[in-house]
């Protein structure tokens, strides 16, 4: 599908540019993009590309964690039991394995829960509290989710529990009935968008001082910080930038024999640097299959292995599960596209049927919306309950959570956020949900359908495209959520060849006549729209350039973004 530019609605006056990169010492394209970016000053500069951790702020600007610091450390130095309960996905996970490893090394033994997705869903639930009290736990922490768990909190109260609340999820209208509740979200402030893992970490950097004894180094912690903040999708600014920046570092070296193996079944050399993109795309899947699975225990247990003859079966246990939930999820996805074509005029698609797998309709909702750019329902028969369950996504034009709200009455359950949701709602409404879905949609979007957008940060020429400039790129590391990868357009360039590879790749020769420079770029999966292009057609490229080292030599290659007629 054809994209349409978006370039900088401002610019930056050479001369600034200029100024502000002698000031850091950099070049004037990196000064000029990052002005570009809503980096004005040569301070705000200086703080994106140095985000060391003595830029975070402190533990207590985070709502609640005072209070939560100080109950959890009197409570650990009363001899109490603590429990942890997380999530099933890898923010949860991580954020779990993150506080148990810490309470561990201070020499304490917490027990821990994480749900199973299918059998209990997300969050608290009263039978695994009760099962903990049934334990020993005196004293219940949960990480990356509790922020609604309203009833069972309160049934935790009754069972003599304290409760320790945190969570990064929007609160509700009533606040659980805990002992402290600690939530960025409480209030405006730094840690606004902090993932369940990194309000974890700032929990436990918080107690660090608190405990009896020497304090530990928290910072070793922060492999488990970055796996979950770049899985968990948050914006990659602030404290998030810093924590993911700085726990890239930590991955690479892989000291956790859980990584070491993770990194090895993902076939990474051990000791490789990752990108965002690598861990994301990566690692975090593998990680995440257990849980979509219904076998969260066994990636925590991987990341909580204490040497590699331990971690390196379990990591092929989440290698085998992850490629039996890509199995499911393309079959999945294939059914879901066909029932799509159905509906071509469609503003909101609903799509059903009863044997797919609860575990991965969100990944195929999310890669139908970006296919067919309208927003998308995947449902699923859940028989256990008698419901219809869904997960939905988004486009960047229309609110998923504002059309579930004004079709509320059609549904039994739904929350979420304005790109992802989540549904339930009785089987015999699935007619109803299909039709009113699609008309809150055309409402939304307007009769003009839209098509995708891709945001440009500059026109760059072939001569601008210089190793020393990938590398200053580089500096701008990790990419994501909140910070995305540079993308230029070119000036108008001739293809000189096309090639395609693989199943739907294309590897096209470029000249920019202007500067008198041909480059290398490769489309993946544009083969269909871009292999039609003859020798010596004329068009522009937005692309993100890179140093590759297929061959064993450096070599400056173009990742295609989009390729257009020239204008």
């Amino acid at each position: 599908m054809p994209k349409r530019w978006i370039f900088p609605t401002a610019d930056v006056a050479p001369q600034t540019a200029d100024v502000l990169a002698d000031a850091l010492g950099v070049s004037p394209t990196l000064a000029a993009l990052l002005y570009r970016r809503g980096l004005t000053t040569a301070e705000a500069m200086d703080a994106y590309l140095s985000p060391g951790l003595r830029r975070l702020m402190a533990p207590g600007a985070i709502p609640g964690m005072d209070a939560a610091a100080a109950l959890l450390a009197q409570s650990l130095a009363q001899g109490k039991k603590v429990a942890v309960w997380g999530d099933y996905d890898v923010d949860g996970i991580t954020a779990t394995a993150l506080l148990v490893d810490f309470l561990r090394e201070r020499g304490y033994a917490p027990l821990w829960r994480l749900p199973e997705r299918a059998a209990e869903g997300y969050g608290l639930n009263i039978p695994g509290i009760e099962a903990l009290a049934g334990e020993g736990a005196q004293v219940l922490v949960t990480v990356d989710c509790g922020i609604g768990g309203v009833e069972a909190v309160a049934r935790a109260k009754e069972l003599g529990l304290a409760v320790i609340v945190t969570d990064h999820h929007l609160p509700g209208p009533e606040l659980p009935p805990a002992d402290a509740v600690v939530d960025p979200k409480l209030a405006d402030g730094p840690g606004t968008d902090l993932a369940g893992v990194g309000v974890a970490f700032f929990l436990v950097a918080a107690i660090n001082r608190l405990l009896p004894g020497e304090p530990s180094d928290v910072r070793r912690l922060l492999d488990l910080v970055a796996l979950g903040t770049l899985a968990d999708v948050v914006p990659l600014r602030g404290p998030n930038r810093i924590l993911a920046k700085n726990g890239l570092l930590l991955l690479a070296e892989a000291r956790r024999p859980g990584v070491h193996a993770l990194k090895e079944v993902s076939g990474h050399n051990p000791k490789a640097t990752l990108g965002a993109s690598q861990v994301t795309f990566g690692l975090a899947p593998r990680i995440n299959a257990a849980g979509r699975m219904g076998r969260p225990d066994a990636a925590l247990d991987l990341l909580l292995a204490p040497d590699l003859d331990v971690a390196r079966p379990l990591a092929a246990d989440l290698d085998a599960e992850n490629a039996r939930r890509r199995a499911e999820e393309d079959a999945i996805l294939t059914e879901a596209l066909a029932q799509a074509d159905a509906s071509p005029n469609g503003h909101g698609l609903t799509l059903f049927a009863p044997h797919w797998h609860q575990g991965v309709i969100g990944i195929v909702a999310s890669r139908v919306a970006e296919r067919r750019y309208r927003p998308t329902l995947i449902l699923t028969a859940d028989e256990a309950k008698g419901v219809l369950k869904g997960s939905g996504r988004s486009i960047p034009e229309c609110d998923l959570h504002g059309l579930l709200t004004e079709i509320q009455d059609v549904l039994r359950t739904f929350g979420g956020h304005r790109q992802a949701a989540g549904l339930s709602i009785e089987p015999d409404n699935l007619a109803l949900l299909t039709r009113r879905f699609d008309e809150a949609a055309a409402r939304a979007l307007g009769p003009t359908l839209p098509t995708p957008s891709l945001t440009v940060d500059a026109e760059l020429a072939f001569d601008g495209v210089t190793a020393t400039f990938i590398r200053e790129i580089g500096l701008m590391e990790p990419f994501g959520c909140g910070n995305p990868e540079p993308v230029f357009a070119s000036p108008p360039v001739s293809v000189v060849a096309t090639r395609p590879f693989g199943q739907n790749h294309v590897a096209l020769t470029l000249r920019d006549p202007g500067a008198g420079i041909t480059l290398r770029g490769k489309g993946w999966g544009m083969a269909g729209e871009v292999g039609t292009r003859p020798k010596g057609a004329t068009v522009r490229v937005a692309f993100s350039p890179k140093i590759t080292y297929f061959s064993g030599v450096p070599e400056i290659e173009l990742r295609l973004r989009d390729v257009g007629g020239a204008s």
